[in-house]
């Protein structure tokens, strides 16, 4: 997998951080939500605000660490645990270094806006915004978006993301991933039944297909996906990053264009 370097002007606190809520994700307010944990050394500051002043748009994309305390959701990674927390405001741009060559991705290659999205295929909030979002934001900005799609399993609350994940890979090794990709979107209903279902209907080699998954063939690259992001500190999926500027969170299609228009406008610093 490509390796990571980042940029940053936000100074990294040792304190524990925050589950973002936002008003597009109501069921967030009456569950834990899908959140892991990772090391504190590794706390990133992130979070996006985004206000309307005097009718102008000031957007900060940002990520933002205070400290609290509150429940504590524990997925599978190591470190130490992740808590609820009041969120620091901070008027300023963090835009991350985050690899896209090497990962699969949809729309051209020199488009001049890259999405990187850390995602999970038995996340609700994941599924809610491909359903909402995904083609809504790709047909707005035809030939201008190129979408990668990495994986971030949760795996202590979402036993089936691994292995769905691994199901997409072994898919794409016969070119079926982006078809595959949508059919494990298109139902909550995941595990070995619906992913031998969905690469019978997509036609391809059922025995190539189920040696993959048993011998877990794409086990490392998933596993370093999601080691990246926690090490970069992501801790919500979904989580996007926009040519890397962090949006986090199952966020409506404005949001996304608020942030895609003043980058393609030049409006924010590099």
């Amino acid at each position: 997998m490509p390796s990571m370097t980042t940029r940053s002007t936000t100074k990294i606190k040792e304190e524990p951080v925050i589950e973002p809520e936002f008003e597009y994700m109501e069921e967030a307010k009456a569950s834990a939500g899908e959140t892991f944990t990772f090391k504190r050394s590794h706390f990133y500051a992130v979070v996006t605000v985004f206000a309307f002043t005097a009718g102008i748009l000031l957007g900060y994309v940002i990520w933002g660490i205070e400290s609290a305390g509150a429940n504590t959701v524990v997925a599978g990674s190591n470190g130490g645990p992740v808590v609820e927390a009041p969120v620091e405001e901070q008027q300023q741009f963090v835009r991350y270094d985050i690899p896209s060559e090497g990962f699969y991705g949809i729309g051209p290659e020199n488009a001049p806006i890259t999405i990187v999205e850390f995602s999970d295929y038995q996340c609700p909030f994941c599924k809610r915004w491909h359903d909402e979002v995904y083609q809504p934001l790709l047909n707005e900005y035809p030939g201008k978006i190129r979408l990668v799609y990495r994986h971030l399993p949760l795996t202590s609350i979402h036993p089936d993301a691994f292995p769905a994940a691994e199901a997409a890979m072994c898919a794409g090794e016969q070119n079926a991933y982006w078809p595959f990709h949508e059919k494990l979107f298109s139902d909550d209903a995941l595990g070995a039944v619906v992913y031998a279902q969905y690469a019978q209907e997509l036609g391809l080699d059922l025995g190539a297909f189920e040696t993959c998954i048993t011998e877990h063939k794409y086990q490392e690259d998933i596993q370093s996906d999601l080691d990246f992001a926690v090490g970069l500190g992501v801790r919500s999926t979904p989580t996007f990053f926009i040519n890397g500027l962090a949006v986090v969170g199952a966020q409506p299609l404005d949001v996304f264009k608020q942030v895609i228009d003043k980058e393609l406008a030049g409006e924010i610093p590099q």
